[in-house]
């Protein structure tokens, strides 16, 4: 059975419009999935301040790989596919889901790197699904839009194998009634993706 593994940083819970992305997502969902779920709004990560940038670091340097501190950079390592939930904020993502990239960021894990600074990655991800609504104008491909950019380096860094995007925007800007035809079109769009896995 494949793993699919759902980031969720839907912060604002039930009333997240980018939460109805990824409900219309999962209920798609062929068989043959395994579904593992971090919750973003609740999960015990933390910036690396200088105690834990250190502690992490003794870590590694004494090659202490099966510590707790490593459970989700090798629960991404392991996923098939990644589906991440994220609103667009501040021109990118949450810092919520920045700080989650930046704990699973793991040299020997999600990645390695040799002496002379090549890397590769070591994750098994065939790709990497982003579901995100925008409150703003800011289509696809608006070079305001930094979210997109960002993962995708992240995907190519941890060798995940592709990237898409499902995207609302101008939910705050449109209309009422056209906010709630593009959040109907992308949640269509969402399921058709699930569909196709």
């Amino acid at each position: 059975m494949k793993k699919l593994l759902f980031v969720d940083c839907c912060i604002r819970g039930e009333v997240s419009r980018t939460k109805q992305l990824a409900d219309a997502f999962l209920s798609a969902l062929p068989g043959g999935y395994a579904t593992e779920r971090v919750d973003l709004g609740t999960a015990d990560i933390f910036p690396l301040d200088r105690a834990r940038y250190f502690a992490r670091e003794k870590l590694l340097d004494e090659g202490k790989l099966g510590d707790p501190l490593f459970g989700y950079a090798k629960q991404l390592a392991a996923a098939d596919i990644v589906l991440v939930a994220a609103p667009f904020w501040d021109m990118g993502i949450p810092a919520r889901l920045k700080t989650y990239l930046e704990n699973v960021s793991i040299a020997g894990i999600t990645f390695s790197c040799d002496a002379e600074g090549n890397y590769e990655g070591l994750c098994r991800a065939e790709r990497m699904i982003l579901l995100t609504t925008r409150g703003m104008e800011i289509p696809d491909g608006s070079e305001m839009e930094q979210a997109t950019p960002y993962l995708k380096a992240i995907c190519k860094f941890f060798g995940i194998g592709g990237f898409e995007t499902v995207s609302a925007w101008g939910m705050d800007t449109q209309p009422p009634a056209e906010a709630e035809k593009r959040l109907l079109l992308a949640a269509k769009n969402a399921r058709e993706l699930a569909m196709s896995l």
